[in-house]
């Protein structure tokens, strides 16, 4: 044993945190090993940070997200003015719309992958314990929507059922959880032959309890890593859709069609692209930072190493 009493105590805290490390549940050890990630740490920051920021900046703001001044047209950031990210073209403070617009992809983000996670986990796990004709008539179907381009498919939902933004949200999510059910059905697979299912069924559990109740309960790490990932994805598609004009509508806006307007203003106003591209590229870094820590976090194998 080292005579050094500062090591001596190290190796002390080291071997309590280990004994108490043991006794843990899987989520609490996850947590545990989740802080001591510190990417996913900064990303959880950066995350509180711009939600914080799209929601309270806009009462910090005099100014409104329609309504110009007529005064400042592509006026570039100011303390003087007021506009503290400067102006678009039409003379509209470009802080209230990257704020808005940040809503907006937010909630896309959200509630498209809300869409997403309730019919690809539904799906997956019925499939994956049914088996058989279900499960292959189930995963058939899922490659048959494969088979379609996925843009094409969101654009075509959006131009029957038009451009409302609820139903932009719903569109994106309901061909994005294919994905989805191909996880949840080969992870449900690995589940229903596990001595917990078996002893339920044998308690009388009915099929309907057992998925509900015992397998998509057990998918939960799965899916979190999963919906970490998927949400910025989800702006990313819309992002693109705004991009070219068939998402987000005016006075509305998002940090797509803002990346849009600025892009067309580069020469003359580079401050119109740079903020929402900013915000934008930080929150798609930030989700996919979190996404590894989580999958690092949840992972069983790494519970069973340390």
């Amino acid at each position: 044993m080292s005579n050094d009493p500062a090591q001596t105590v190290d190796a002390f805290e080291q071997a309590l945190d280990t004994h108490a490390y043991k006794g843990r549940s899987l989520y609490v050890d996850a947590w545990h090993r989740l802080r001591r990630n510190k990417a996913a740490l900064v990303a959880v920051a950066v995350l509180v940070a711009i939600v914080l920021l799209v929601t309270v900046g806009p009462m910090l703001n005099p100014w409104d997200h329609e309504i110009p001044d007529w005064d400042n047209y592509s006026t570039p950031p100011s303390l003087e003015t007021g506009h503290w990210m400067g102006t678009d073209a039409l003379g509209r403070d470009l802080f209230e719309r990257v704020m808005v617009g940040g809503r907006i992809s937010l909630l896309v983000g959200i509630i498209a992958t809300l869409v997403s996670l309730i019919i690809g986990v539904a799906w997956g796990a019925t499939a994956g314990y049914l088996g058989g004709r279900v499960d292959n008539w189930m995963m058939r179907a899922v490659d048959a929507i494969y088979a379609l381009p996925f843009m094409f498919f969101v654009i075509l939902l959006m131009v029957v059922f038009g451009r409302n933004i609820f139903l932009i949200f719903v569109a994106i999510g309901a061909v994005n959880w294919l994905d989805m059910a191909r996880i949840v059905r080969g992870q449900t697979l690995s589940l229903k032959n596990k001595a917990f299912i078996e002893a339920a069924r044998v308690s009388g559990a009915t099929e309907r309890q057992i998925i509900v109740k015992h397998i998509i309960p057990n998918l939960l790490g799965v899916v979190v890593v999963y919906v970490s990932l998927t949400i910025p994805q989800v702006i990313l598609v819309e992002s693109f859709l705004s991009f070219l004009g068939l998402g987000v509508q005016e006075p509305l806006t998002s940090w797509g069609a803002l990346v849009n307007e600025g892009a067309q203003e580069l020469e003359t106003a580079p401050w119109s692209l740079i903020f929402p591209a900013t915000f934008l590229a930080a929150t798609l870094f930030a989700f996919n930072f979190l996404g590894d820590g989580l999958r690092d976090a949840l992972d069983p194998r790494d519970r069973q190493e340390n």
